[in-house]
């Protein structure tokens, strides 16, 4: 059994001018309360009164009132809620249970028309009940922002991985540097000790000798400017290169997408606009269905309560017996409140039936019309999420094309100075040349081999920083790389979670009618049932795949063998306890067991009293607070502790 905080405190409901109900005031205790009464003794007006407070809008204003009023106080906290009547509807006011009793409607509030329970004796699409109170769609962009961010993660783990492949052969390459930078170090210190020597033994031609080392040291830092204009010329070429490679794989991706026409779009778009029209008509009729139904209940029912007072008073002056009064030689009469004419009841009664039968129908259509509006939309999404993707693939061509000319005029310009500092060079040489002499020869010669080792160490200096920045880079993105993984788990659990979150509820609801159907069965004892169980069927491919309930009657024969019957062939009694499971499983399933208080049954009739005992019984364990709304004589079985509330 599920567990829940139990409430030890009576519910005490005030009511006015609700359904048949005048004024009245009940305290409900928590366990079983029935409302036991002949027909037309506001059962069901108390019960949707109690629905009204929840937060349901499935209630009616009294015929003759423009305001309705139900208060509930429930330990130390007072709800109400206000109906007013405003041009052809209602409009409700006040503070309800619950914010949003969409739920309790469907599993908790089980009258006779309530769509769980008319959905499995009716056999209508079980699933789509079931999961009508998920956002399907809001779970399915959760997953797609999952993924995406997984994704994202995936290539940036994926780029660490490669460079951290690299690392070794940075790492030796930053040995070598250090070991030829030393190596050039040495040399130059050398080479230093022997210019120093050789120009003790010049005293003459200090001034040339000057000018010369001037002329030295301008070539040196020419050359020096020229090489790195040089490796600035080559990083460009390879960006170039590389932004190349980049154009022609954007250019391949570009031609697998779909050139979508706008007109395609507005097709789509169109359909969509039409099937939520739809949707709205839909919806707007079967809630006037059940509006019209509801009130017709309601009127039968305050009618029928009318018509008992106005017998008694005739009777009491000489007209006859009530019996006399109210029921003619085949049926009972009531007044019609749209015509003013005596009418069969059985004859409202049966015009109510169609209305349900037409309400059912529309129910049907929509669940069609939602499915269909359901893929539309994800068509169109699929589309659009392809249009955008072929607007950022050409977005990104366009700025890769943006920048090959950026970076083509800056390699002219460098090119440019290339050419420059090249003449500047030739020009240097030949002025260095002009200045040797036959005296300076060797020093000149030493000076200049010392000038190229400044120049080697500086560019061996300059690779050196680059190396030793990229293996730092790469070194902090390994360590990083640590904590993405742990985000990237996470984000994989969420995955799960939310991708097997629908497949749970179905999964949980199908276990839980299963469950709960084979003990109703073994305790209510149908004649020749054998199991009546639910198939939970996946349909589709695995990309697209949708699941579907089917509903499973097993019969046995005399002689015991067993065979597969449909629900069409359950007797009136059997459909509705199976419906009545059903309900029972979406409450367990939907968790309202540890939000809705209040469990309501009504319209049991179909059911012999002691299959209604047990099955209270049955669905006592799950509610703080189980009314039960019953005839007299089906009243009778239950057990004597249960709470009576025998006038309202």
């Amino acid at each position: 059994m599920a567990t829940f905080k139990q409430i030890t405190d009576a519910a005490h409901f005030s009511v006015e001018n609700i359904g048949g109900i005048d004024r009245t005031e009940v305290d409900i205790p928590p366990g079983v309360t029935v409302l036991t009464g002949k027909n037309a003794t506001n059962r069901t007006s108390f019960l949707r009164s109690i629905m009204c407070v929840m937060g349901s809008d499935r209630v009616a204003l009294k015929g003759d009132a423009d305001q309705g009023r139900v208060e509930l106080t429930l330990g130390d906290t007072t709800y109400e809620r206000t109906v007013k009547r405003v041009g052809d509807g209602v409009q409700f006011e006040g503070d309800a249970y619950l914010d949003d009793p969409e739920v309790a409607d469907l599993f908790a509030f089980l009258l006779e028309t309530n769509d769980a329970r008319q959905a499995a004796a009716r056999d209508a699409q079980l699933r789509d009940v079931i999961m009508r109170p998920v956002d399907v769609e809001a779970i399915r962009a959760e997953i797609r922002r999952l993924e995406d961010e997984k994704g994202e993660i995936n290539d940036e783990l994926a780029r660490i991985e490669s460079e951290k492949r690299e690392l070794p052969d940075l790492e030796r390459e930053r040995n070598d540097l250090r070991e030829k930078i030393e190596d050039k170090r040495e040399e130059l210190a050398d080479l230093e000790d022997e210019i120093e020597d050789s120009s003790r033994d010049v005293e003459q031609g200090r001034k040339e000798q000057a000018e010369l080392e001037e002329r030295l040291q301008e070539l040196r830092e020419t050359r020096s400017d020229l090489e790195s204009v040089r490796r600035k010329i080559e990083r460009q070429e390879d960006s170039i290169s590389s932004l190349k490679r980049e154009r022609s794989e954007l250019e391949d991706d570009l031609e697998e997408l779909p050139e979508t026409p706008m007109d395609d779009h507005r097709d789509l778009e169109s359909e969509i606009e039409r099937l939520r029209s739809q949707r709205q008509d839909l919806n707007s009729e079967i809630n006037e269905l059940r509006s019209l139904i509801q009130y017709n209940e309601d009127r039968l029912e305050a009618e029928d309560y009318e018509l008992l007072q106005d017998g008694g008073a005739a009777a009491e002056n000489g007209g006859g017996s009530v019996t006399d009064q109210l029921v003619g030689e085949d049926a009972e009469t009531v007044v019609c409140w749209t015509c003013g004419s005596s009418v069969d009841r059985e004859q409202i009664e049966s015009t109510i039936e169609r209305l349900k039968d037409l309400r059912s129908e529309k129910v049907e259509q929509l669940n069609t019309v939602k499915s269909d509006l359901e893929s539309r939309k994800e068509e169109q999404r699929e589309a659009n999420q392809k249009q955008r993707r072929r607007t950022e693939i050409e977005r990104k061509i366009d700025d890769i094309e943006d920048e090959l000319d950026r970076r083509n005029e800056q390699i002219d310009s460098l090119k440019d100075q290339r050419e420059s500092l090249t003449d500047e060079v030739e020009a240097l040489e030949s002025e260095v040349e002009n200045l040797e002499s036959a005296d300076f020869e060797e020093i000149l010669s030493l000076h200049k081999e010392a000038n190229q080792l400044e120049f080697e160490i500086d560019s061996l200096e300059s690779d050196l920083e680059e190396v030793t920045d990229e293996i730092e880079e790469i070194e902090a993105d390994v360590e990083r790389a640590d904590e993405l993984r742990e985000k990237r788990a996470e984000l994989v659990d969420q995955l799960t979670d939310q991708r097997t979150k629908i497949d749970q509820i179905e999964a949980e609801a199908v276990e839980s009618f299963n469950e709960h159907m084979e003990s109703i069965l073994d305790i209510l004892a149908y004649e020749n049932i054998e199991r009546i169980w639910i198939e939970r069927i996946e349909e589709g491919s695995s990309g697209e795949a949708q699941t579907r309930f089917e509903l499973h009657i097993v019969r046995t024969t005399d002689n015991g063998a067993a065979y597969e019957d449909t629900i069409d062939h359950l007797s009136e009694s059997e459909r509705e306890v199976t419906g009545l499971i059903f309900a029972l499983a979406g409450y367990l399933v939907h968790d309202l067991h540890e939000t809705v208080p209040f469990m309501l049954l009504d319209s049991l009739e179909a059911i012999d009293s002691d299959r209604i005992a047990a099955l209270v019984e049955y669905f006592a364990d799950y509610a703080d607070f189980l009314v039960v709304a019953l005839l007299p004589e089906d009243a009778q079985a239950l057990d004597d502790d249960f709470t009576r509330v025998t006038s309202i």
